[in-house]
């Protein structure tokens, strides 16, 4: 079993940044893919980025590629989201997702374990 808790959002002005963060539990988190998803209100859950296990490739949704970057830390147990020039359509609930089987997809099917989720809020 893998925990994951992310960090707290927040409520953050359009072109603002913010940083999240995603703590894993478990020993195993160095050999698993990490995705980042998000869900705003009434919509589907939606990919954002995702970071192989050791770091080589990362991927990114179309609508925040030069915006945001997916990094994470296997010492730390730890997986990063930085966003910035963000804009009141990043408003959402950010989910931390890791992927056991390392498909490397963009699909929330791909993914085993999952946080609880974040609020982040982009004010215009």
């Amino acid at each position: 079993q893998v925990q994951l808790v992310e960090s707290r959002g927040g409520l953050v002005q359009a072109g603002g940044s913010l940083a999240l963060s995603c703590a894993a539990s478990g020993r195993t988190f160095s050999s698993y893919t990490m995705g980042w998803f998000r869900q705003a209100p009434g919509k589907e859950r939606d990919f954002v980025a995702a970071i192989s296990w050791n770091s080589r490739n990362v991927y990114y949704a179309d609508s925040v590629k030069g915006r945001i970057s997916i990094s994470r830390d296997n010492a730390k147990n730890t997986v990063y989201l930085r966003m910035n020039s963000l804009k009141p359509e990043d408003t959402a609930v950010y989910y931390c997702a890791a992927d056991s089987f390392n498909r490397g997809g963009v699909g929330m099917h791909e993914y085993d374990y999952w946080g609880q989720g974040t609020q982040v809020t982009v004010s215009s």
